[in-house]
């Protein structure tokens, strides 16, 4: 072989090589610090009895419950073995009363969104989270057999309205 012609060949090479060889453009990605905590609101001091009767009271009925009404609940309650069973059944039939002060259906419909904050800052002492407010609005736009003492009810029997 030429020499001339191997030169002619070295030199295409190293001009393809140089054409085809780009420097590789470096990305970088960044993540922001996001805070979590639980949706709860890290809630860990639980109610006592007569704290639990006495909230729950007036949670549903917008009073203080009376002296007599609440040593008989809390005699009941120290007599039963299933705590939880019995603040169910105590919250169920505080809903069912003709008495509770709860907003109606209507009012419930009425605005949604108002209904879920308010219901979280009564009951929970707080707002409610996005997913909080967006997942319950929809569980009562799209459930036309949703009543407001039902909100109540799951709210009510929840742990964190156990706690403080």
């Amino acid at each position: 072989m030429n020499m001339q012609v191997v030169i002619k060949v070295i030199a295409g090479i190293m001009l393809l090589t140089s054409v085809s060889c780009k420097k590789e453009t470096e990305y970088v990605y960044a993540v922001e610090d996001v805070q979590v905590r639980k949706g709860d609101g890290s809630k860990t001091v639980a109610k006592t009895m007569v704290e639990f009767i006495s909230i729950a009271y007036a949670d549903v009925f917008g009073n203080a419950i009376s002296q007599n009404q609440l040593s008989q609940l809390s005699l009941l309650y120290l007599s039963f073995g299933d705590k939880r069973l019995l603040e169910d059944m105590l919250v169920k039939n505080m809903l069912n009363s003709q008495l509770a002060a709860i907003p109606s259906d209507t009012e419930m419909r009425a605005d949604v969104n108002a209904y879920v904050r308010s219901t979280y800052l009564k009951l929970y002492n707080r707002e409610p989270n996005e997913l909080e407010a967006f997942t319950l609005a929809k569980d009562i736009n799209d459930d036309a057999a949703m009543r407001s003492s039902m909100v109540f009810y799951a709210m009510m029997t929840s742990d964190e309205y156990r706690f403080y």
